[in-house]
């Protein structure tokens, strides 16, 4: 070999070696994300090896922490923590050294996964994660196997999970997810392993599953599913089924034959076990325990090839025994007790084993056999004759209670009206009247606010009424001085209740359509409107008799806000601050997920919430907060409801993208400063195309902003701004989308600002 063949064959080995060694070198893109995601689940103990963004990430590992890297990307990200649930009487909220904190956000946490944009697998167990799952998890597009059990996740499962097309394994095992099971699953999907056990799932069991051929292993056990069970032998691949300690109640479904194992104990089942399950040659455990099954065991359940374990304990099998039973090889357990069995223990179970456990306990078996009851007792008839009787005995006293119950209700009716609660007065506000556009759901749906509100937790007083006097004295009998302004709802006051608190008292006219009760339940609608960005109400006051046609006021307490308005920190008129891109992504977070809780909080949202700049208002540490929310329940002003034959639905829809739209002005003025509020859709098509040609942006953007934001944070917001003030309500995004972008955009800007830093 001659020098030049060497030197071409070092060449050609270096080269290998480069491009092997580079395909894991991270981008320092990847590396920062790795890094934020450190940040948001809190430094954990196991990530202590991830020191800084100048450690090669993907050349190190542990036995709780794996990094997989190719081609510049992460590719497989697994982290085992060290927070196991424990319990299961978690309410929503952080609990000490058990989950992460109370600042932690599932939202901004799923935003910043999503720019790893290449990766396949993603376990994430016991981290102490808590919060609902937002349904932009589908955006982890590239994922194949998704593990996030052992955590504290709750609220539904997110229906779009069924749009990742490259999902084989999805676990959520171990939390406290709710509601019932979303059709996740259709005929094209991949998935091999579903696991949702251990979880607060109800509803029935979706049929969609079984048009899931690839599934080998599903796991919905330990929940509150309910309803029957369908055919499982068109999933041919199925091998691991476990749906124990549900409340399902069918007959035994059949069941494929390449099954390996089966635990379907603490249910409802009954009927009879199926013939064809002894012919699952494949099967090696099968529980069926605590059910109400009937009628003999076949045989062949014992002789099947490869069974080990086998538990029939706890239902109503009857009959005798086959004494030439014979027992398969394989079998190490087998629990037939608490049963209706009568005769001769077979031989092939009453052999003493060191190897098989058998128990049979609570039969009716020959005296032979220790621990059985009474022959009587498993006697058909004596059983009839048994639950005959109790039938009997439960439809007498059944009636009893059913007789008192409606005496007491007719009686309460006939004398006692006085004494219903507002909660039973619901159903009589219907036929009052209500403001254009908000059904009678509106107002009875108020628990559903019930739970959303314990989001809005804060250290100020809860709301309550207050007097006239009281509200006098907090503004010096609405001296000059404590006049704040006026707009459409009304005029404002500043004020200092007894206690010391500042307030702002808002005063405005009250419609004469309303009844006492229908006012007061609309006021409690709002009182429950609590959230970290919301301006909060802190109480309530009527001056006058409500329905009556003399003049009434209400006085709504609101806390004093004391940093001034988004505005004024857009235009330079504060003492020469004007925030910087972070600072405006950081109000424009807030207020969205203000307007999000206002959209979803209740069923139907909250909506026409006056959503301008001058109505954000900025607390001590300039945290952004909502004000004039929600005001249009109890105002005078009320719009059309759309065309003559509209739906509600469309027409709550609708409401809901006005929103939207405004928002987008709010968005607009962050980008280009506040003189865009005064020309609103005067202006916009204008200011839209400038945005979309190559260089517009540069000559209508604030300059304040382009000298401090990233362009991908930037071009983010203008999209979505861009979408927002469409003229198409259809083709407006939701204000979920809307927040997600501008998680995104934050994200990213943080990214940038941390590469300056360093």
């Amino acid at each position: 070999m001659g020098f030049r063949d060497l030197v071409l064959l070092f060449c050609s080995a270096w080269c290998v070696f480069y491009v092997g060694s580079s395909s894991a070198q991270l981008q320092s893109s990847q590396t920062q994300v790795l890094l934020q995601l450190k940040k948001h689940l809190e430094y954990p103990r196991q990530l202590e090896i991830w020191r800084d963004r100048w450690t090669d990430l993907c050349s190190i590992s542990s036995g709780q922490v794996n990094v997989t890297c190719e081609y510049n990307f992460v590719t497989e990200l697994s982290i085992l923590g060290d927070k196991p649930t424990k319990g299961r009487d978690f309410d929503g909220f952080a609990i000490p050294y058990q989950t992460l904190s109370g600042s932690f956000s599932m939202d901004s946490f799923v935003a910043t996964l999503a720019r790893l944009t290449s990766l396949r697998v993603l376990s994430l167990v016991s981290l102490g994660m808590w919060g609902p799952l937002p349904d932009r998890i589908h955006r982890l597009y590239t994922i194949e196997h998704l593990d996030l059990s052992s955590n504290y996740l709750y609220g539904s499962i997110p229906p779009k999970i069924c749009t990742m097309a490259n999902l084989q394994t999805l676990r959520l095992g171990d939390n406290f997810f709710n509601g019932t099971i979303p059709s996740l699953f259709n005929s094209s999907s991949n998935l091999t392993v579903v696991s949702l056990k251990n979880n607060k799932l109800k509803g029935p069991f979706p049929p969609s599953i079984l048009s899931v051929t690839t599934l080998t292993d599903i796991d919905v056990s330990i929940n509150q599913i309910s309803g029957s069970l369908q055919d499982f032998t068109d999933l041919s691949s199925l091998e691991q089924l476990d749906l124990r300690e549900n409340r399902l109640e069918s007959t035994l479904p059949a069941m494929p034959k390449g099954l390996i194992s089966l635990f379907l104990s603490r249910n409802s089942f009954s009927g009879e076990i199926p013939k064809h399950y002894g012919q699952l040659n494949r099967l090696q455990k099968l529980d069926v325990s605590f059910n109400a099954l009937t009628g003999t065991a076949p045989a062949e359940l014992f002789s099947l090839p490869n069974i080990s374990y086998l538990n029939l304990a706890s239902n109503m099998l009857n009959g005798p025994l086959p004494n030439h039973l014979r027992c398969s090889n394989q079998l190490r357990f087998v629990d037939i007790s608490y049963n209706r069995f009568v005769g001769d223990l077979p031989s092939s179970l009453s052999t003493k084993s060191e190897n098989t456990i058998v128990k049979s306990d609570g039969n009716c078996l020959s005296r032979s056999v220790p621990h059985q009851r009474a022959v009587s007792y498993c006697t058909e008839p004596q059983v009839k004759k048994k639950s005959y009787r109790v039938g009997i005995f439960v439809g007498i006293i059944v009636g009893i209670l059913v007789i008192i119950a409606l005496t007491i209700v007719i009686t309460c009716k006939r004398y006692f009206h006085w004494g219903v609660s507002e909660q039973h007065l619901l159903h009589k506000t219907v036929r009052d009247s209500y403001p254009v556009g908000f059904s009678s759901e509106f107002v009875t749906n108020a628990r559903y606010l019930s739970e959303a509100a314990k989001l809005g937790r804060e250290d100020l007083p809860t709301c309550r009424p207050y007097s006239l006097e009281e509200i006098k004295e907090a503004t010096n009998n609405f001296q000059n001085s404590n006049f704040m302004g006026e707009n459409i709802y009304g005029k404002l006051y500043r004020g200092k209740l007894e206690s010391g608190i500042q307030v702002v008292i808002r005063s405005l006219p009250l419609s004469k359509k309303y009844s006492i009760r229908n006012f007061k339940l609309r006021l409690d609608l709002l009182a429950k409107l609590r959230h970290p960005h919301l301006v909060t109400l802190l109480g309530h006051c009527i001056d006058g008799v409500v329905g009556e046609n003399n003049e009434t006021n209400v006085f709504l307490i609101y806390e004093y806000v004391s940093n001034g308005t988004f505005q004024t920190y857009l235009s330079g008129d504060s003492s020469g601050k004007v925030f910087n891109w972070s600072e405006r992504l950081a109000v424009l977070l807030n207020i969205a997920k203000a307007v999000h809780f206002l959209h979803t909080g209740m069923i139907p949202g909250f909506v026409k919430n006056r959503l301008k700049t001058n109505n954000i208002l900025l607390h001590d540490n300039w945290m952004a907060k909502l004000s004039d929310y929600g005001l249009s329940i109890i105002s005078e002003e009320t719009d059309a409801c759309g065309v003559q034959g509209e739906s509600p639905n469309s027409w709550q829809m609708k409401m809901l993208q006005d929103d939207v739209y405004s928002f987008g002005f709010i968005l607009l003025e962050a980008l280009v400063g506040p003189t865009v509020s005064a020309k609103r859709e005067a202006n916009v098509l204008n200011v839209m195309a400038s945005f979309n040609s190559q260089d517009g942006w540069k000559q209508i953007v604030d300059p304040v902003v382009q000298a401090t934001c990233s362009k991908e944070s930037l071009f983010v917001v203008i999209s979505i701004t861009n979408k927002c003030i469409s003229q198409e309500s259809w083709s407006r995004p939701s204000i979920e989308d809307v927040l997600w972008n501008l998680q995104y955009a934050s994200q990213t800007q943080a990214t940038a600002d941390g590469d300056q830093r360093i």
